[in-house]
């Protein structure tokens, strides 16, 4: 089998030693390679005649488990923790040690998991990332590879890429500047796409492009895993970015989803505005924050009667998610009216840290607030704006937590029957305010969403369900849908497709509780549906590659989707 370890053949058709051959072919390793294969590992459920065929008998111990009692363990497990990070460090062993029963996990309990691997637990494990790293996931590619991104991309050993969720680090969540330690954001992002919205584990790569970090604190950590310098600005930083973006699209093809994750405003809009013409991209703060906030409205309607046009809107927060809801559902004003986007726009009032954004301020705006700012005298606070403004909907995308005051709710109550309130910045510490601080102020008449998962809150005897305007809801259905129709580039009408879908899914059973999200639980189904209503779009615009057209959508999106059932190996 081999000559004294010098270059012994492996089983996954790769050589040791001397020659270096990345293995690219599907063959199976035996033995105890495939026990350290997490693609391939079924630990205790590997039956007594796959033990023998593939050379694993005596190195595990003689019973034979199920997944189901694998995973009624591992869930037994994870409850004894108290803290949340070590929930998120064991699931992040289990995810590197057997990756199917990761995700069989994180599909059966997804309510209860979601907010382990993903926001709030993952924002903390990205501030702890250098002491909790243990194993490199994704690909890091920092400025030390300037001229040779495309050789990185070729250490990657999976060929058959078809999402790639990339941040900088600069603004994850609402935590600053992590460098290099935002890693945990594209990989929590991709686990999402593949339990969530069934895209092959496989096809997903987290990459985190490291151009330094401006956090003292990081810089100063002797356990930092990032390059120790100030931010790259300007020239450096967008050449590296053109560099990753070209080697992206020349290694992995034109039909390569790029999701930019948690960048810095003024980078956010500048590359999704460059290469959203020549790429296949979608910022999921920008986009997907729009396109699921949207979706509440939409259902919200039920509750709140009207169509979306009769409705006044006031953002609280003026960055990237703000005005990318904004615009969002100034499109959909516009497409269901026929009214101008202009117009449109005149429904939606924001408020950044200055005041209301008027035009007597054009001067000092940055590019984004400026179709915002509409004639109004200056005011320079929220409730003041409130009491003005007179919104039927109030959303927080500030960053800032416990800026929907008392006074605040209870404005908005008397303006509304049933004020709509959606706290939306995450985690939970950012959030404008809690479920029960809304439906006690507006003494049981608001309904209520947040970014960040709320408990169901009791009020003089009845129960309200908070409603999450999770991303979650969107992203890996919208993903799975522009892969399934191989669309070649992302156009605003398939984000109102998604919201539509999304909104399609609330059952009477739900409204009857005051809910505008469908519970997490059968997220899956919802993800095929909004995966279908994404392709149906992209058909209809021309921007699907994959012909003919499936008759049956969503049972196609079904039919994609991955499976963590254990395969039984010959």
């Amino acid at each position: 089998m081999g000559n004294n370890g010098d270059g012994d053949v492996d089983n996954n058709g790769g050589v040791h030693g001397s020659q270096l051959v990345t293995p690219w072919n599907m063959s199976i390793s035996s033995g105890h390679n495939l026990l350290r294969d997490p693609r391939h590992n079924k630990g205790l459920a590997f039956t007594e005649r796959e033990r023998g065929v593939h050379y694993l008998t005596g190195l595990l111990p003689p019973i034979i488990s199920s997944q189901e009692l694998q995973e009624k363990k591992v869930m037994h497990i994870l409850r004894q923790y108290e803290v949340p990070l070590q929930r998120y460090i064991a699931m992040i062993d289990l995810q590197e040690r057997n990756e199917r029963l990761f995700y069989k996990l994180l599909i059966d309990h997804v309510e209860e998991l979601l907010p382990i691997v993903y926001t709030p637990t993952v924002g903390e494990a990205c501030q702890k990332f250098g002491s909790i790293f243990r194993r490199p996931q994704g690909l890091y590619i920092s400025l030390k590879d300037k001229g040779r991104v495309l050789d990185v991309l070729r250490n990657w050993p999976e060929r058959n890429i078809e999402v790639i969720v990339v941040t900088d680090g600069e603004r994850i969540l609402g935590l600053g500047d992590l460098g290099c330690q935002g890693m945990g954001i594209p990989v929590g992002k991709l686990s999402l796409y593949t339990a969530l919205g069934g895209v092959r584990p496989s096809a997903c790569l987290p990459i985190t492009i490291d151009v330094g970090t401006n956090n003292e604190k990081l810089l100063n950590d002797e356990f930092y895993i990032g390059l120790k310098q100030n931010r790259a600005r300007g020239e450096e930083y967008d050449d590296l970015l053109e560099e990753f973006m070209n080697a992206v699209k020349l290694n992995y093809g034109e039909k390569i989803l790029i999701q930019f994750e948690d960048f810095a405003n003024h980078n956010a809009f500048s590359l999704l505005n460059r290469y959203r013409t020549t790429h296949l991209v979608f910022n999921d703060d920008i986009q997907g924050t729009a396109s699921v906030v949207l979706s509440g409205l939409l259902s919200a309607l039920k509750l709140l009667g009207g169509t979306l046009s009769d409705h006044t809107f006031l953002f609280l927060g003026a960055g990237e998610a703000g005005t990318g809801i904004a615009e969002l559902i100034a499109l959909q004003i516009s497409k269901k009216t026929g009214a101008s986007i202009e117009d449109a726009r005149k429904k939606i009032w924001l408020v950044d840290s200055k005041g209301l954004v008027v035009s007597s301020r054009k001067e000092s705006l940055q590019h984004f607030k400026l179709p915002w700012a509409h004639e109004h005298e200056p005011i320079n606070n929220l409730l003041e704006a409130v009491k003005e403004i007179k919104p039927s909907v109030l959303i927080g995308t500030s960053g800032v937590g416990k800026q929907f005051t008392q006074e605040v709710i209870e404005a908005m109550s008397s303006i509304n029957e049933k004020p709509l309130i959606m706290a939306l910045s995450n985690p939970t510490s950012q959030a404008e305010c809690t479920a029960e601080e809304a439906y006690t102020w507006s003494k049981g008449r608001a309904i209520f969403a947040s970014g960040s998962p709320f408990d169901p809150v009791t009020y003089e005897d009845k129960v309200f369900v908070p409603g999450q305007a999770n991303n979650a809801y969107i992203f890996p259905g919208f993903g799975l849908g522009l892969i399934m129709c191989g669309a070649t580039r992302v156009h605003d009408d398939l984000l109102l497709a998604a919201s539509e879908g999304l909104a399609s899914q609330i059952t009477d059973e739900d409204y009857a509780k005051g809910i505008i999200f469908p519970p997490f639980s059968c997220i899956r189904k919802i993800s095929a549906h909004i995966a279908a209503s994404v392709a149906d779009k992209a058909y209809e615009l021309g921007l699907a590659s994959l012909l003919p057209r499936p008759n049956d959508l969503v049972k196609f999106a079904e039919s994609c989707m991955y499976s963590p059932i254990y395969p039984t190996y010959r």
